[in-house]
């Protein structure tokens, strides 16, 4: 069987919503210059158009092969299409789409500067449209093909990404997380060191808000997405630790690994990151460090299926374990399947980011009572709801 062709659909829908879709946003480095500081949830995620229509457009990579069997993955950015179009595509023609450790080398050395950022990214996509057409292949989900079923179903929590942090607000979705059955969740702090003690203030009733909703059972995490420094962090933790936070997610920017190292040595809570890291060596660096407590790859980033196997490995050797970032849920649950409980005890869940980014699935992978499970269906499982399918277009560079 070799590869013929490499396929990238565009295609354009409309979600249906009530209001304005983005409530809040989180945090962000670059908050530290007033004029995007400024900007509100929908500047962040461009939300609606002018007729209040929020537009959901979505690129989805296909490889077709000799023998039939086609291998799908997405949603990704037009920027990561760009460079399968270009770099990825005639270096993958032909070859056999069953040996992907061969091809993602042979894309990895080939990409030089693919080590981190949008070139990954188009590592990951196309190694995870592979790992689908091998399960089509041979008709069997995944999960199996990386040897599970290790167990039936993977608990998830509900990241709160883009809901209202208004205290009101927050305490009443927390406790609809909790009657939907989830058992944990993450909130995104609105507020950095230049926000002074008044901002500090904001978060610590953040935390309290979700603590008192949530109730003593279910647990609660926080992330700063990179936005703090190593003393802002640590004062913060100190003043949220009685709330009992399971961690604190991203306190510092992605290469500060030795600053991370430092707030994990001293935090009263535990510490986790890497969702801004990518493949075994990125990890490597990561848990050498002893930088966090949990590791966050993110399976659509960090090298796809086959490299996050390898992270997970290599975590288990450290005693830390790994609950990838919520970017891609159906290639996590198989993932998750296939690990035991001791190095990915949970999933994320982006509530309302998986809305719009499984929005073209037929049958998206949502927890069901806080779990989340995957059916018999070969490969990942996922196909194309053609009746949301509104416009439509083949991407090409070349």
């Amino acid at each position: 069987m070799k590869i013929t062709n490499v396929r990238l659909r565009q295609v354009e829908g409309q979600l249906d919503t009530e209001g304005e879709f983005w409530e809040e946003r989180l945090v962000r480095p670059i908050d530290i210059y007033p004029e995007h500081k400024a900007e509100s949830g929908a500047d962040f995620h461009q939300s609606r158009n002018s007729n209040g229509v929020y537009e959901v457009e979505a690129v989805f990579v296909y490889i077709e092969t000799d023998e039939g069997p086609t291998g799908m993955f997405g949603p990704l950015a037009i920027e990561d299409a760009f460079f399968i179009d270009r770099m990825i595509t005639p270096l993958i023609l032909g070859e056999d789409p069953t040996a992907t450790e061969r091809i993602w080398d042979k894309m990895y050395r080939f990409l030089r500067h693919a080590r981190k950022g949008n070139p990954m990214f188009a590592i990951s996509c196309i190694d995870c449209a592979l790992w689908d057409l091998r399960g089509k292949w041979l008709g069997q989900p995944v999960f199996r093909l990386l040897g599970g079923p290790v167990r039936d179903s993977v608990p998830a929590y509900a990241s709160a990404l883009g809901y209202s942090i208004e205290p009101d607000k927050a305490a009443a979705r927390v406790k609809e997380f909790v009657a939907q059955g989830y058992t944990a969740t993450k909130w995104f702090f609105r507020n950095a060191p230049d926000d002074g003690e008044a901002g500090a203030r904001k978060n610590v009733e953040l935390v309290r808000t979700v603590r008192e909703a949530a109730g003593d059972e279910v647990d609660i995490m926080f992330d700063a997405w990179s936005s703090w420094n190593v003393r802002y962090a640590l004062d913060m933790a100190n003043r949220i630790a009685e709330y009992r936070p399971r961690w604190l997610e991203e306190p510092v920017m992605p290469d500060q690994i030795r600053n991370y190292a430092r707030i994990r040595a001293a935090s009263p809570i535990p510490i986790s990151g890497g969702e801004h890291e990518y493949t075994r060596w990125g990890a490597r660096d990561y848990l050498r460090a002893g930088a966090v407590d949990v590791y966050q790859a993110d399976t659509f980033w960090a090298g796809g299926i086959s490299e996050m196997v390898k992270i997970f490995t290599l975590a288990s050797a450290y005693d830390i374990p790994v609950i990838p970032h919520g970017h891609s849920v159906p290639a996590n649950a198989h993932l998750a399947l296939a690990t035991t409980v001791s190095v990915t005890p949970l999933l994320e869940y982006l509530v309302k980011w998986n809305e719009v980014h499984q929005f073209f699935f037929k049958n998206p992978v949502k927890p069901v009572d806080g779990m989340v499970t995957v059916g018999e269906e070969p490969g990942i499982g996922v196909e194309i709801d053609e009746s949301k399918v509104q416009a439509e277009q083949d991407l090409s560079w070349t």
